[in-house]
């Protein structure tokens, strides 16, 4: 991020943490948050010397909090000797500028806690540019926090003062960088675009794997492929959506693509921007939704997840629910799982329990979708006999006086070029 887009340290290392509770909340969800935006922070690499929770009956457009409990807050920062405090609640740009004012330290939001680690995380050209795009359009209506010290020095002539021409100069600045990242970023899609239409010529059916971060996506991805995918215990281990074909029984291909976890209070911004790497969730012909049974609020986090599909506008796929880590779950949490989703199937990524079941349902909604066909192919078309093998589900095969007899269930995309081979179809 340019050096203009905020005064803020160069380093921050120790935070002070404020959670809110509202009347609009479950009863203990304030806490649940605020533990999730402890683990956020600290994946930053900065240190959490205090975390706080506000009860909140009526935010104040000034401060959020009222000015007494904001005065005892700062207080409390500047005891622990912070450098940064971070809400657990999302800011306006002139109260977040109102709460550097009154205590002279840096103060974010769990939007740019979240914004931070998207761009630590991104690798891939088009993640790296939709980090940058989210970041400067988050960033544009702050700018000002960057002038105030110069906010006496506006004059009252046409130009104004050195701050307000600062200030609009880097206004254009960041706009223009948007307008860019924008373009670039369509030109990316685009590509991409044309990488799926060559995939989508051997139409070979497509899942995608979704769910809370550290529900052990990558890892499933991992054990079913036997990819090489990155794993690791933390938040966002990974933003870039993974590819990688498993092979089912009877040879059935399936295209399996891991996706960026999701989280509660996902900022908005970032979800229009990931939505070109989301894509591969509406395009794919079902859904595997993958949940932490180990995870105390996995409840909510199965709400979650279902919630940012439909903003992405895939309410309506089909979703397999798997509950993960079954190798270290109580059966009191097993139990609480089967009541929330009956036909859930139970998996261990890592031990494999539970993986021929998710196997066989992945085969059971090929077959869903794609008919069950006989086709008798002439030994002079091996070709034929050959993509059938690429494209579907070859079931039976059998050698005969007059070709090939083969009985499976094939994309209908496919229909028109093996037509003049169907025997039976249903």
């Amino acid at each position: 991020m340019a050096d203009f887009l905020t005064d803020k340290p160069s380093k921050l290392e120790r935070a002070f943490l404020v959670g809110v509770q509202n009347d609009g909340m479950a009863e203990g969800e304030g806490a649940e948050l605020l533990l999730e935006l402890k683990e956020l922070v600290e994946n930053l690499r900065i240190k959490v010397e205090r975390s706080t929770l506000v009860n909140l009956r009526r935010p104040t457009p000034s401060l959020l909090l009222g000015s007494g409990k904001a005065q005892e807050l700062v207080d409390l920062a500047k005891a622990d000797g912070v450098d940064v405090i971070v809400f657990d609640e999302a800011l306006s740009p002139a109260q977040q500028r109102n709460w550097e004012e009154l205590s002279g330290l840096a103060v974010i939001d769990r939007q740019e806690v979240i914004l931070e680690i998207f761009a630590d995380r991104a690798h891939t050209r088009e993640a790296m540019l939709q980090v940058a795009l989210a970041r400067m359009e988050y960033s544009l209506p702050r700018l000002t926090r960057a002038w105030t010290h110069l906010s006496r020095q506006r004059g009252k002539g046409a130009m104004g003062g050195e701050g307000e021409t600062q200030l609009e100069n880097d206004r254009r600045t960041v706009r223009d960088r948007i307008t860019h990242l924008k373009v670039e970023l369509a030109s990316v899609v685009k590509q991409r675009d044309i990488q799926r239409r060559k995939r989508q010529r051997v139409p070979i059916p497509t899942c995608a794997i979704v769910g809370y971060t550290n529900a052990g996506k990558s890892t499933l991805l991992n054990s079913l492929t036997g990819a090489q995918v990155l794993a690791a215990n933390k938040l966002f281990a990974t933003l870039d959506p993974t590819t990688r074909q498993l092979v089912l029984r009877g040879n059935q291909k399936l295209l399996v693509t891991d996706t960026v976890g999701f989280i509660r209070r996902l900022p908005h911004g970032l979800v229009e921007a990931f939505k070109a790497t989301l894509e591969e969730v509406i395009v794919a012909d079902f859904l595997v939704h993958v949940v932490d049974v180990t995870n105390p609020n996995f409840e909510q986090h199965h709400a979650t997840t279902l919630g940012v599909l439909a903003e992405l506008g895939a309410s309506d796929q089909t979703i397999v629910t798997v509950f993960n880590k079954v190798d270290a779950a109580n059966p009191a949490m097993i139990a609480r799982a089967r009541g929330l989703v009956p036909d859930a199937l139970f998996v261990s990524a890592i031990s494999r329990e539970g993986l021929d079941a998710l196997e066989g349902r992945c085969l059971e909604l090929i077959a869903e979708a794609h008919s069950a066909t006989e086709l008798l192919v002439p030994h002079t078309r091996y070709d034929v006999i050959a993509r059938l093998h690429a494209v579907g589900h070859v079931q039976s095969e059998e050698q005969e006086d007059e070709g090939v007899r083969l009985f499976g269930r094939f994309p209908p995309t496919q229909a028109a070029f093996f037509a003049p081979f169907v025997v039976n179809a249903k």
